[in-house]
């Protein structure tokens, strides 16, 4: 059967026993405040970079339970009537903040503070999660290894090694992260990225020789188009190459090296191509990168590089670890109240958090500050006082979802935000090597 556009079945199965179990008790509507938050990072982030938020704005336009949806929670007997006509009318109402795309984040940082009854903060956890788990960690891979290229760009070619709905939303993460484009049209199509590529191997092996193929290629592409030259032998590739490109009246664009010692390969091209007059003519390497590759490659000449499995798989840190924890509610008596885990290490800090950063004085990042306060007023003015940059904007107010942080022009922003916010980190937030988290956390009273 076809599935459908509702995301609300998006969701843990003991998400909607709990509401149910509460709906009996009379908690379910209890005023409640999660967060969405990592413990630690991993140890080779020096920090996070959020994305996703879009995703959860736009899929939260669609998460309401149908008749399809209520249908089947009947049959499997999963909740019970009573719950079932709850989520019939479901929408959420609550409040909703979080750091902005392309934000860096840290230990402790309240990427989410979710506000509403405890039933309709429960009910998103997986969604959240799942989301910005797989989102946060690709945008962070992202990041380090345009970090590593030092400024030359880098492609996302990974649509291939990962699910197929997973790939689309990696070329989302990875541009936030700076990528430049992706081979992945769907990706291109939905989130108005440049796409890119050209022709593989095969392309080259269905003709009776490399020349005839790339001769088909620039017919159609023209000659600026990148042409694969390691398919038999790379010095006569380049020569077929430059040669075709002439032949159809201009200067080839590129040409593509996806085997063999890139740094060596990278520097026999340039000289040859050099020497056939094909100045202007750039060199792109692919073949299993990550930011470590890349920059061993930052000596050769290089222009643009193609990232395909470490990229969608998170260059070895798949999920970000993040997690979503009650940290206040509403008691007996009507008053909000802080509370929290004390399970040993896994304990969390009870208390709503408005997040702020504090710059030293030549404008580079010096702490996060997390104000824990029993009023987003106190919050505010404390982080004020210590000329702390707010990190929160206001996401959904009273259920009314902000649809400009996911439609046109949102992702080109977050890119740029997290351009901003990467440059304002220290010196060592650069750093390829594990580590120290680049700045330390402090949490607050107000």
């Amino acid at each position: 059967m076809p599935s459908s556009v509702s995301t609300s079945l998006l969701t843990d199965m003991y998400e909607l026993t709990m509401i149910d179990a509460a709906l009996k008790t009379g908690t379910a509507m209890r005023p409640s405040v999660f967060e969405v938050f990592g413990r630690r990072l991993p140890a080779t982030r020096r920090f996070g970079v959020v994305a996703g938020t879009g995703r959860i704005l736009e899929a939260l336009e669609r998460f309401e339970f149908e008749p399809e949806q209520i249908d089947f929670l009947h049959a499997r007997g999963i909740v019970s009537d009573e719950t079932l006509d709850y989520l019939k009318e479901f929408r959420f109402s609550g409040d909703m903040m979080g750091y902005a795309e392309g934000e860096c984040y840290f230990p402790g940082s309240p990427l989410l503070t979710v506000e509403g009854t405890f039933a309709e903060c429960t009910i998103l956890e997986t969604l959240l999660l799942s989301i910005l788990n797989h989102d946060c960690a690709i945008a962070s891979a992202a990041s380090r290894m345009t970090i590593a290229a030092h400024g030359r760009p880098c492609m996302d070619m990974g649509a291939r090694r990962a699910h197929e709905r997973a790939a689309v939303s990696a070329a989302r993460a990875a541009i936030i992260g700076g990528f430049a484009g992706t081979s992945d049209l769907e990706a291109a199509k939905r989130y108005n990225i440049r796409a890119i590529g050209t022709a593989a191997h095969s392309f080259t092996l269905l003709h009776d020789s490399e020349r005839e193929a790339f001769d088909a290629q620039i017919a159609l592409l023209g000659p600026g188009t990148t042409l694969l030259v390691d398919t038999y032998d790379i010095p006569q590739g380049v020569v077929n190459a430059v040669e075709a490109a002439r032949a159809a009246g201009g200067e080839l664009g590129a040409v593509r090296i996806d085997s063999g010692d890139l740094v060596a390969q990278a520097f026999k091209v340039r000289g040859q191509l050099d020497a056939l007059g094909a100045t202007t003519t750039k060199i792109t390497v692919t073949n299993d990168l990550d930011e470590y590759a890349i920059a061993a490659l930052g000596a050769a000449p290089i222009d643009s590089y193609g990232v395909g499995t470490k990229l969608v798989t998170g260059s070895g840190v798949p999920t970000a670890a993040l997690v979503y924890k009650l940290v206040a509610r509403e008691g007996d008596d009507g008053v909000m109240k802080p509370v929290a885990k004390k399970s040993e290490s896994k304990s969390t800090v009870g208390g709503r958090k408005l997040a702020g950063r504090v710059l030293d004085e030549e404008g580079y990042a010096a702490e996060e500050i997390l104000v824990v306060a029993s009023s987003r007023e106190a919050a505010e003015a404390k982080l004020d006082e210590l000329g702390a940059r707010r990190l929160q904007i206001p996401l959904i107010t009273k259920g009314e979802i902000r649809s400009e942080l996911w439609k046109d022009g949102a992702l080109e922003k977050a890119q740029a935000h997290h351009v901003r916010t990467r440059n304002e980190l220290p010196y060592q937030a650069w750093r390829l090597s594990e580590g120290e988290t680049a700045i330390p956390t402090r949490y607050i009273e107000a």
